[in-house]
């Protein structure tokens, strides 16, 4: 029974890929037999049911000898003295099923978090912590951490036949306990690895994983988790607040630390429900090592960042914003990963989550590795994710980061750098189809869920349905109606009545996705500028432009979208390194600002003419187009009994006095919104708070007109008075 000089050889020398077969108990007959491996031991004392029996020493690290047979616990002594006790890992059975395995292995455990990572569980009567691990080509992996030293000899995972899954159960190890595996790999190196499936990290620089208790919080959302569904619909009024939670505000009179989840779930929320949002997207929380990738870089997919808290603060963060009305939506990276030494790159010595042929695995412009969409397993882990964070943490949807590099073989790449797919063309057919997948198994595990895709090309029916041949979105960035219209207003109003169709063009392909008109980060870092001083003119003039800029995003088609500090003009560049520039905030022009973005907020929800119609083109109709005076009028239309709202944009600097425009009816009009009132810093040109149309006086193809005052770079908004 003893076990041979070959096995121990191994064990010592961490080649041993088999340790359950020659540690712990063996024998089924008279003798039962125990081998422990444990260096700096002076003694191992094996404690039955009955009695106390010292364990052989076979040499400076093995202990093995015959035992009792039952139940047992280990009591050992070290060279100071000390004794302690322990359960013996390798006397426990395997955790996982044949039912986990066989999905693991086809690629189809939508819980696949609930398998593998580290859960603290209670087995055979033992409270500990079960380690799982997909590493099919590793020759051992083993789970270290301060508990055995950062000893890879000591406990070496049990591999599971045919799954390339390793597991363990540690007994005695629980919350807050720091690890990584320690993976002999195909080429025989040793790399340590952070968890792909950890619940928690470390604080960066530090890399290593944090087991996590994730289960028993008490949520208090219900009553938004019921009626979700129809906050998010095409049919419903979103709003939403982009923000980085690093950068947003910071505690100076501490260091100049960024607010905590649970800090956020006070300040954030109260400020976003006041300013009339809808909804919250947050810049990844997946743990990222680099504070410079805003998150877009993840090593831990299934862990929020612990910069911000532990897990359940996060919740505390999302259930605040759903108790304050505001869904919570997360940008999320399944198109690339950092080439970290501690991550996912050559997990186990292969390509395992990546492609080995750069031409298909490396992203050039972002120095990072390609996830292999064709590897069953590889899509299970991405699509199991995004399930994840539906479930664990009631996230209402995921804004899906670079989806066109992930559509096209040949994005961003010359000639000769890429590899076409299966019929000779470009598109990434794999890539498709775990977007589809993942889109279907979101919407089936979690309804009432969104996912918005970042897409920049024509690519057709990224928000249909897949049954219809759609990728499965809810929505989709407008990003080229964004480059439009930033063009046109970055322009010298004297310039733009010849670049006039930048502002009409997004009208002409507006409904043929859901659309959500995104002013997001990207437009504010690099070099770009700020909103603000992207508008031009003196101060008064850039301030006059992006209010005028603001009340057309709100009142065209398609959901909306604001990165934070836009909202009040900030006048720099985001910096993700400090914090808003809340004392520009509180300047009149500023402020101006942010009240007209919040009363934009009020009105658009309180409209449905607004938003009920967003992708349908019976919900807008032309009244005027004019390049030469540089004027856009036309209106939104509701169902009936939707009050009509009508627009009108002025975005020259000369006021128009006198201006008839034709209305829909006769009788009073409300003029809810004029960019130009002195409350929003404007001249404080305008109609008094209302017009009238007159009937027999038809004009743009309308019933009745009006006369009434288009004040300076400004846009005036009237909503029928029913």
């Amino acid at each position: 029974m003893l076990p041979s000089d070959h096995d121990l050889a191994a064990l010592r020398e961490g080649r041993c890929d088999n340790p359950f077969d020659i540690l712990g108990p063996h024998g089924n007959g008279k003798e039962r037999w125990l081998t422990v491996y444990h260096p700096d031991l002076t003694e191992l004392r094996v404690l039955g049911q009955d009695r106390e029996t010292p364990l052989p020493r076979l040499s400076d690290a093995f202990f093995s000898g015959p035992i009792p047979h039952g139940s047992y616990r280990l009591r050992a002594t070290d060279d100071a003295g000390r004794n302690w006790e322990f359960d013996d890992p390798y006397r426990f059975p395997p955790v996982l099923g044949e039912i986990d395995l066989h999905l693991i292995g086809e690629g189809k455990h939508h819980r696949l978090w609930q398998a593998l990572g580290a859960h603290i569980i209670t087995h055979q009567n033992a409270r500990g912590t079960h380690f799982a691990v997909w590493a099919p080509n590793a020759r051992r992996v083993s789970v270290v951490g301060d508990f055995n030293a950062w000893d890879g000899r000591r406990n070496p995972m049990r591999r599971l036949d045919g799954s390339g899954v390793w597991e363990i159960f540690m007994p005695g190890l629980g919350e807050g306990t720091c690890y990584k595996y320690e993976i002999l790999d195909s080429k025989g190196d040793v790399t340590l690895r952070a968890d792909p499936l950890g619940f928690g990290s470390q604080h960066p620089p530090e890399k290593a994983s944090i087991v996590r208790d994730i289960a028993g919080y008490g949520w208090h959302d219900q009553d938004w988790m019921s009626k979700r569904q129809k906050a998010q619909g095409r049919a419903a009024p979103i709003s939403i607040y982009e923000v980085h939670l690093g950068s947003w505000r910071r505690k100076w009179d501490e260091g100049g630390r960024p607010l905590s989840y649970k800090e956020h779930a006070v300040e954030l929320v109260e400020y976003a429900s006041s300013m009339g949002f809808t909804h919250l997207e947050l810049l990844p929380v997946s743990e990222f090592p680099f504070d410079g990738s805003w998150g877009y870089q993840p090593v831990g997919l299934y862990a929020p960042t612990i910069r911000f808290g532990p897990p359940h603060e996060f919740r505390d963060l999302v259930d605040a914003a759903h108790q304050a009305g505001l869904g919570v939506l997360l940008d999320w990276v399944p198109g690339h990963f950092p080439t970290d030494a501690h991550g996912l790159a050559r997990f186990d010595g292969t390509a395992l989550y990546e492609h080995a042929d750069p031409r298909e695995g490396f992203h050039q412009d972002w120095n990072t590795l390609i996830y292999n969409y064709g590897r069953n397993e590889v899509q299970n882990y991405l699509t199991a994710n995004a399930v994840y964070w539906l479930q664990e943490y009631h996230i209402d949807g995921l804004r899906v980061d670079a989806v066109a590099s992930m559509l096209y073989r040949d994005y961003s790449r010359k000639p000769g750098q890429w590899i076409p797919n299966r019929d000779g063309g470009r598109e990434n057919y794999e890539a498709i189809a775990f977007l589809e997948n993942m889109n279907i198994a979101a919407n089936g595990e979690a309804p009432g869920i969104m996912t918005v895709a970042e897409e920049s090309t024509s690519f057709p029916k990224v928000s249909a349905p897949v049954d219809a041949g759609g990728l499965g979105f809810g929505y989709k960035w407008n990003m080229g109606w964004m480059n439009d219209t930033l063009r046109y207003m970055s322009r010298e109003p004297i310039h733009r009545k010849y670049h006039h169709d930048q502002m009409t063009f997004g009208l002409m392909y507006a409904f043929s996705e859901n659309f959500i008109l995104p002013i997001s980060h990207d437009e504010v870092v690099h070099g770009k500028g700020s909103m603000l001083r992207k508008m031009p003119g003196d101060e008064w003039q850039q301030f006059a432009n992006l209010r005028a800029y603001y009340a057309f995003m709100w009142t065209h088609p398609g959901k909306k979208l604001l990165f934070m500090g836009c909202e009040f003009g900030q006048p720099e560049e985001w910096n993700h390194n400090g914090e808003l520039n809340w004392k520009a905030a509180e300047k009149p022009l500023n402020q101006g600002l942010q009240r007209l973005v919040r009363d934009l907020n009020h009105l658009y929800r309180e409209n449905p003419a607004l938003y009920r119609h967003d992708a349908d083109p019976k919900g807008f109709l032309w009244l005027r187009s004019d390049a030469d005076q540089s004027i856009l009028a036309y209106l939104r239309l509701g169902d009936k009994g939707d009050p009509a709202v009508a627009v009108l944009c002025n975005m020259t600097p000369v006021p128009r006095h006198g201006f008839r425009i034709g209305l829909p009816q006769s009788g009073h009009w409300i003029e809810a919104i004029n960019t130009d009132a002195s409350i929003y810093g404007g001249s404080g040109q305008g109609n008094l708070g209302r017009i009238t149309a007159e009937d027999k006086k038809p004009m743009d193809g309308q019933p009745a007109s009006a006369a009434l005052t288009l004040p300076p770079l400004s846009v005036v908004v009237l909503v029928a008075d029913e």
